[in-house]
């Protein structure tokens, strides 16, 4: 099977001169079979049947998800489309951080790409270089991917980012070559924050990317290293894209091996003071404290620490590579909530609208009064009324008057229309793959067995699910 990783490095970085201090701590490599073993390399995937689970969720996604996606155009409000290649793709592990903080450094190592014509290109930065990204996917042989290429082949999961522009595909480049762990996940490493740059400088709309890769992403990797732990305003809107993420975020304080003990305990809590205001949460992500690259630590410092933190995040990441499966399953499901509430809210939209017209009224003044004011019309809380929603999963309300600024309302049906007597009705379809289906897909990949039809799909699990909507 062909595995895929991807290393975005949207910008180059050159390294014009190279110091004494760091050819001092090139001369003895480090040795990695702590990799292998930790990420069980040496092994064979296990035994489960996961093409036949992938083809079931695939089904389920086009039979009882996407027709309502599609109806009621939800890809027009969260711009997230899922393509097969997302559904099928592999892991992927974000890489963020300031520049020349070790991100190339740290891929290099995990890959062992280190001293080989290979590796990805390391360095401080000095020049803006038409460089900006490149992918890692195993193959038979090593060769390069343009990211028109990427973004072109369907098979992939990169076909979406054909929307942010020419400038963005022309600075993505892949590269293939046949590698264990890139049959199993895919790495994203992604051009260092510089806190005196204008984004517009990049030729590209460089947030807006990062919040592809975010949504997409089942680990993100925070990179820093001692000398850059200020935080300015790119790196403070990064973390407000992380919001909602920080189960997949994990900070790593890179190049420890630089500072004596003393020092770098307090580094340590200057990293945690600085990132406290931007990470509002109970339990803050895990923090890795270690040298990742290829070469041996310096003399004199906690080698048996750094090694075992280490050892801890290859652990983790092999936690990601082992639940693929239910974690596509678990981000599947998610979404179809996201699509089933979108419905229902335009549903009601749709029927606040007629019902407040008569033949006198102006359907543009109408309308516009409903969306400038969802509340005085209890759109959103008839919603969390009627069912079971939840309110901390509603969308945002302006998001509506944008949506239905380039929507007319004329456009949309009310559910109750959205019924066939062949395909059934679009709620009960997707009501049923988020209560029934996909739990059952999930629970046959924890038990082992090989996914087949659902027991509902098999027995109709009974009554038919009505629909709440429907008129009697």
């Amino acid at each position: 099977m062909k595995g895929t990783v991807l290393i975005c490095c949207f910008l180059s970085l050159l390294l014009l001169q190279a110091t004494a201090e760091e050819e001092d701590f090139t001369s003895t490599l480090r040795d990695r079979s702590h990799i292998d073993e930790t990420l069980r390399l040496a092994t064979e995937e296990k035994s489960r049947d996961y093409a036949a689970a992938l083809e079931r969720l695939r089904k389920i996604y086009h039979t009882s998800i996407k027709p309502m996606e599609q109806a009621y155009k939800y890809n027009e409000l969260r711009q997230h489309e899922i393509s097969d290649g997302e559904i099928t793709s592999k892991p992927m592990v974000l890489f963020l951080g300031p520049w020349s903080v070790g991100k190339s450094s740290m891929i290099n190592y995990l890959l062992g790409l280190q001293d080989s014509p290979y590796q990805l290109y390391t360095g401080a930065e000095r020049s803006l270089l038409p460089l900006s990204s490149l992918s890692l996917c195993t193959g038979e042989k090593i060769r390069s991917v343009e990211g028109i290429v990427m973004a072109a082949d369907s098979s992939r999961s990169f076909s979406p980012l054909e929307k942010f522009g020419q400038n963005f595909l022309e600075k993505l480049i892949g590269i293939e070559m046949p590698h264990k762990l890139l049959e199993r996940v895919t790495f994203v490493d992604t051009p260092g924050i510089i806190e005196n740059r204008k984004q517009q400088e990049r030729g590209y709309p460089f947030n807006d990317v990062c919040q592809w890769f975010i949504d997409r992403a089942d680990l993100i990797f925070v990179v820093f290293d001692p000398t850059k732990l200020d935080v300015g305003l790119e790196l403070e809107m990064l973390f407000r894209q992380l919001k909602g993420r920080e189960s997949q975020i994990r900070i790593i304080l890179n190049k420890a091996d630089n500072l004596a003990t003393q020092d770098l305990m307090r580094v340590y809590g200057a990293l945690f003071w600085s990132l406290a205001p931007l990470i509002n949460v109970t339990e803050p992500p895990r923090v890795y404290v270690s040298s990742f690259w290829p070469y041996d630590y310096a003399p004199e410092t906690s080698r048996d620490l750094f090694k075992k933190e280490e050892i801890s995040l290859l652990e983790d990441l092999n936690q990601v590579i082992e639940n693929r499966m239910e974690n596509k399953i678990a981000f599947i499901r998610q979404h179809g909530i996201r699509v089933r509430i979108h419905g229902l809210l335009v549903d009601r939209y749709v029927q606040t609208f007629k019902e407040k017209m008569s033949f006198f009224s102006d359907p543009e003044l109408v309308f516009k009064e409903i969306v400038d004011d969802p509340d005085k019309f209890y759109i959103f809380k008839s919603i969390l009324a009627k069912t079971n929603v939840s309110k901390f999963d509603l969308p945002n309300r302006d998001a509506y008057r944008d949506f239905f600024g380039i929507n007319p309302i004329a456009n949309f049906k009310p559910l109750t229309s959205q019924c066939s007597y062949i395909g059934g009705c679009l709620l009960d379809k997707i009501e049923r793959a988020i209560t029934n289906e996909l739990p059952a897909l999930l629970s046959s990949i924890n038990s082992g067995k090989q996914p087949g039809l659902s027991s509902c799909e098999a027995t109709g699990c009974g009554e038919k699910p009505k629909n709440r909507y429907r008129k009697n």
